[in-house]
């Protein structure tokens, strides 16, 4: 039985962990999370954490006793330096809302690398995890602005992501909401659309890490393949239909731009490693065929583990690949660098022109 920790941080990561215990309670009754038990393939601990507490507040899936409130007036104003301001001032009591539900295997830190709690919370709370939990992977799953989110967000961003890896978690697995958007059209859509798409590769992956499989994955594959390339990673998803059930083609799919998290040519050398789990009934499972493909891959990607879930219906793929090259990263870095200096400039601006204001009363005293 895998033990797993999922903590959702901020006001984005919040509502993925949302997604996941509705996904998990099997339905979108707001009452699921007072009459019926979540079913998840693992014995799964989720915790909410938000300095926000209307951010908690509209939470529909869950449970009060798995939300907390750290305090800290009404959240921290995306500025990063009061988040850790706030976490340090909390660290024990958050730690033992942690601590008091025993030990873990594996721990997913879901947060937006670009807001305020989220993005200044996580890379110490992951540093908190490690020094706790000698033996636990933890993998944060961090979420990228949209682009035209504005310039806070983006320096946000630059330096949460180098703090995550600073922390020498075990691997990352990137979202990108502005490539999501894209898929979508619109904003409302994208945010549902990634809530929706990691909660339903994470419950999958975590399901495929505790299954008797005919071909075996394991935690140690997929820390393998987390620690690879640079350490950052995508997951993809497909489910073939009754009419098309080829599994090589599932595969196929599954490595599609269309079904990642983060958009990558994993064929065309940006792939470091892969995991591949099917799922599906044994009159699909071609192994022989499944074989070939993996082969195929490996051929392209170097390293890629395999492994066959028998479950009853079409196929279903997960591929967690991890990467060596993030051309979009590097552009948001080169924004963030614009970003800044542009925050920079408009503060120089605005001092100077009072200072210049203070000018017209310098030789002069009040007069009452």
């Amino acid at each position: 039985m895998l033990n797993v920790l999922m903590l959702g941080v901020g006001q984005c990561g919040n509502r993925i962990l949302d997604a996941v215990n509705r996904q998990a309670f099997g339905g979108n009754s707001r009452l699921s999370k007072y009459y019926s038990r979540q079913k998840f393939p693992s014995r799964v601990e989720t915790i909410a954490i938000n300095t926000a507490v209307n951010d908690l507040k509209e939470l529909k899936f869950t449970a009060a006793k798995d939300r907390l409130h750290v305090p800290n007036l009404h959240g921290v104003g995306a500025n990063r330096n009061k988040g850790k301001q706030g976490f340090w001032e909390n660290r024990e009591m958050i730690m033992e809302e942690v601590e008091k539900r025993g030990d873990f295997d594996v721990a997913f830190v879901i947060t937006s690398v670009s807001g305020g709690t989220g993005s200044s919370f996580s890379p110490l709370m992951i540093h908190e995890l490690k020094s706790r939990y000698k033996n636990m992977t933890i993998v944060p799953i961090a979420v990228l602005p949209f682009r035209e989110e504005g310039t806070i967000y983006l320096q946000n961003t630059a330096f949460c992501l180098r703090e995550l890896m600073e922390v020498d978690a075990d691997g990352m697995i990137l979202v990108d909401n502005q490539y999501l958007k894209r898929c979508t059209g619109d904003i409302a859509s994208a945010y549902d659309k990634v809530n929706t798409m990691v909660a339903q590769r994470t419950l999958f992956l975590m399901e495929s890490l505790d299954s008797e499989m005919l071909s075996v994955t394991d935690l140690g594959d997929f820390k393998t393949v987390m620690n690879g390339g640079l350490k950052m990673g995508t997951m993809g998803f497909y489910q073939a239909d009754r009419k098309s059930p080829s599994v090589r083609s599932a595969i196929k799919n599954s490595l599609k731009e269309v079904g990642l998290l983060y958009p990558a040519n994993v064929e065309d050398g940006e792939a470091a490693r892969a995991m591949i789990v099917i799922q599906g009934g044994r009159e699909y499972l071609d192994v022989d065929e499944i074989t070939k493909e993996i082969e195929s891959l490996s051929e392209s990607i170097g390293h890629v583990f395999k492994g066959i879930v028998v479950k009853k219906g079409a196929p279903k793929v997960l591929s967690v690949v991890s990467l060596e090259k993030v051309p979009g990263v590097i552009e948001l870095y080169e924004k963030a660098k614009w970003a800044i200096k542009e925050e920079r400039d408009k503060k120089d601006r605005a001092r100077h022109e009072l200072n210049d204001a203070f000018e017209h009363i310098n030789d002069l005293e009040e007069v009452y």
